[in-house]
């Protein structure tokens, strides 16, 4: 077949419309049973269990693995499975998710009586209200009969799409009622570089004892200069008599004295060093860390305790070094 004269991106630009399109019909549908399904999924006292054939079974295990994600424990069972014994993983106490997009399904439809019989509650997500799913149903979510984006009108794409976003909005709807957080987030991420981001503290990554740089307000710029090079972090603290935190000495202060022609033989750090440190705590998020740095446009920073004694050091590399930048 000679396709040379195909207009791919024209193509791909008309999928896209027709799926926007579907979209917006499923604009109105966000309504009263989308607040009663909320609240059905909210009060559910054992697990969200979602399931559908096909197209729709695939759909469906990404809702549920957007729903646990964010908060909402559940899981996809396929409906053919659970008539040969996986009915078993359903409970009483859990909110059954029935996907089809016609509301005819029959392996879906042959489950329901024993969803019913067990009292587990039941939403289901179709395209047609009428249908025998959604009679069934304690709860019917419709998306709307919109115009399949494959141009035989068969293969099941901007239903699929309606249905995956109106998953994606009953799992951040739920997740904004239960006040989830970023960190609640990363607790069930944390294998990959979102866990580290979020999970991450301070006191985790700092340089501690003697792996600080620190030094006495009344030490010359050249012993300073040396605790910098052996502690390797472009910087030392430096600290008053009490051991609090009374400055800061960088590289970037060495090369301004240079500039000046200042005597860094004999010249004490005191009358050189930033008396106005930006400081940060041990419990902070590293991810913290980084914004203050970037916001302030600097590599590094003292960690002090609640009396301003330094307990450590951080710098960008072990930030870029522990995948949180």
């Amino acid at each position: 077949m000679n396709m040379s004269g195909f207009n791919f991106v024209a193509a791909g630009l008309r999928v896209i419309e027709v799926e926007m399109a579907a979209l917006e019909i499923l604009k109105p549908q966000i309504n009263e049973q989308f607040r009663r399904a909320c609240e059905l999924m909210l009060a559910c006292k054992g697990r969200i269990v979602v399931t559908g054939m096909g197209k729709s079974g695939h759909i469906g295990s990404k809702i549920a693995a957007t729903l646990a994600s964010t908060g909402t424990p559940a899981f996809f069972v396929h409906p053919g499975e659970a008539s040969h014994g996986d009915l078993g993983m359903i409970t009483g106490q859990d909110v059954v998710i029935a996907i089809s997009n016609s509301g005819e399904t029959g392996e879906v439809l042959t489950i329901v009586p024993l969803i019913k019989r067990m009292h587990a509650r039941l939403i289901s997500i179709t395209a047609n209200g009428n249908s025998s799913l959604s009679q069934l149903a304690d709860v019917s979510l419709e998306i709307g009969r919109s115009e399949e984006a494959c141009s035989l009108g068969l293969a099941p794409t901007s239903s699929t799409t309606a249905t995956l976003v109106l998953g994606d909005a009953l799992a951040v709807a739920l997740l904004e009622a239960r006040g989830f957080t970023a960190e609640d987030f990363a607790l069930s991420h944390p294998g990959g570089s979102l866990g580290r981001k979020l999970l991450l503290k301070v006191s985790d990554l700092m340089h501690k004892g003697d792996g600080v740089p620190l030094v006495a307000e009344d030490t010359r710029i050249r012993d300073a200069l040396l605790e910098m090079t052996r502690k390797g972090l472009g910087m030392t603290a430096v600290v008053d008599a009490d051991g609090r935190l009374s400055g800061i000495y960088t590289d970037g202060d060495l090369r301004r004295c240079l500039d000046r022609d200042t005597d860094i033989r004999n010249i004490l750090i005191r009358e050189v060093m930033n008396a106005t440190p930006k400081t940060i705590t041990p419990n902070l998020l590293a991810v913290e860390a980084v914004a203050l740095m970037e916001e302030k446009k600097i590599n590094g920073v003292i960690v002090v305790d609640a009396d301003g004694r330094p307990v450590g050091a951080l710098n960008m590399h072990d930030l870029l070094k522990a995948g949180v930048v």
